[in-house]
């Protein structure tokens, strides 16, 4: 990896005249991720419509109804947001009263979403601190020590694994909702608690073969404690690790919470989610289908968006990765198939130089495949006059 990042580096250096940190060609290498940055867009888009549209922790926001506040029925509860043009026979581009419609007491749908959407967000974030946090101390800790507590840590873990996580999570999560009154902050953390196992067997195979480079063995001869070596010198070094499987850990949040809060043991009323409001709304599915919609759309561009962050990011930390991609697409577009026309009508390739000093082997004039006929003027016990 280091190797490939130093020719990354001297071919920038080439073209701009100047050297790139690590730093500096990760954000380079993100930034030219187009799936990447369209789903950051999205993200922060999402983000930013959630907390700001009925505000968060106190602060008004721009939207003017609560997702608690009950009203009439209008027009059936049926969304009032219409984006199909005049000219095309449609109404124009309207918001309307109601967005996204109205629940069956007459509850704004739109509110009610955006608080679902909030919920889910803090959730899921939270969730994706803690695990990574565990995952990353605990694998850090069984690859450096290695022996016992390797062995205990690993037992552990697998404690964790061989048990269904929807189940664990499930029990955990009913009973964090009776811890000061329940509430999204417990569920997170309990849910983080049962999220970190394949981050820490990540971060024990990386330590486990940094501890035997050099600058591992420097810091310990100059007197390093285990813990500055871990801090300092090896968990910095698997930073590409970490951030990578923490935005999947995100991603699987939201997946999870919605699972919980719709099978009853996530969020609770007064309170909502995303999951939690498909799940109330789950006998109007066929009457009114846009109570399932809007909670889906949410889902999936948040977890898409998610998972298309971390890909980027994947590719970002590893320069391995570009390349893969880089061949597949030699292999797949026109340079892979002139190669193999090239091969196939014998054409040699510029770019392979001749080896000097090979001669070419003379080709033999008989017309059969037999051994050649021994020369009659030949002294040889074979050869001469008979």
């Amino acid at each position: 990896m280091h190797n490939l990042a130093e020719v990354e580096d001297a071919k920038l250096r080439q073209i701009t005249g100047k050297s790139y940190s690590q730093g500096q060609m990760v954000r380079r290498r993100f930034r030219n991720h187009a799936g990447a940055m369209i789903s950051l867009t999205v993200l922060v888009g999402v983000f930013l419509l959630a907390f700001s549209s009925i505000g968060f922790a106190g602060i008004p926001g721009w939207w003017d109804k609560s997702y608690t506040g009950t009203g009439a029925v209008q027009n059936g509860g049926a969304p009032t947001l219409s984006l199909w043009p005049r000219f095309l026979g449609g109404e124009g581009i309207t918001w309307g009263e109601h967005p996204l419609g109205q629940d069956t007491i007459g509850r704004d749908y739109f509110a009610m979403v955006m608080r679902g959407t909030q919920q889910s967000l803090t959730i899921a974030f939270v969730v994706g601190i803690v695990s990574t946090v565990i995952g990353a101390v605990v694998g850090a800790i069984a690859g450096y020590f290695r022996g016992w507590i390797d062995s205990v840590l690993m037992r552990m873990t697998d404690l964790v694994i061989v048990i269904p996580l929807l189940a664990l999570a499930a029990v955990l999560g009913q009973l964090s909702s009776t811890f000061r009154g329940g509430g999204v902050l417990p569920l997170a953390i309990v849910l983080g608690l049962v999220t970190w196992t394949s981050l820490a067997r990540l971060v024990r195979g990386e330590v486990l073969s940094l501890r035997e480079k050099e600058f591992v063995s420097a810091a310990v001869a100059m007197g390093a404690k285990p813990g500055r070596v871990i801090l300092k010198h090896l968990l910095p070094n698997t930073i590409g690790v970490i951030v990578v499987n923490a935005t999947f850990a995100i991603s699987a949040a939201i997946l999870l919470e919605t699972s919980l809060s719709f099978l009853g043991f996530g969020v609770k009323a007064p309170e909502t989610s995303l999951g939690l409001l498909i799940s109330d709304n789950q006998a109007a599915f066929t009457t009114r289908p846009w109570l399932f919609w809007w909670p889906g759309i949410m889902i999936l561009a948040i977890a898409l968006s998610v998972n298309f962050i971390g890909d980027g990011l994947r590719d970002a930390f590893d320069p391995r990765q570009v390349s893969k991609i880089k061949r597949r697409r030699s292999v797949l577009g026109m340079s892979g198939r002139q190669e193999a026309a090239n091969a196939t009508l014998g054409t040699p390739r510029n770019d392979v130089p001749e080896q000097p000093g090979e001669l070419e082997r003379p080709v033999p004039s008989s017309d059969h495949d037999g051994p050649e006929d021994p020369d009659p003027n030949s002294s040889g016990p074979e050869g001469g006059n008979r």
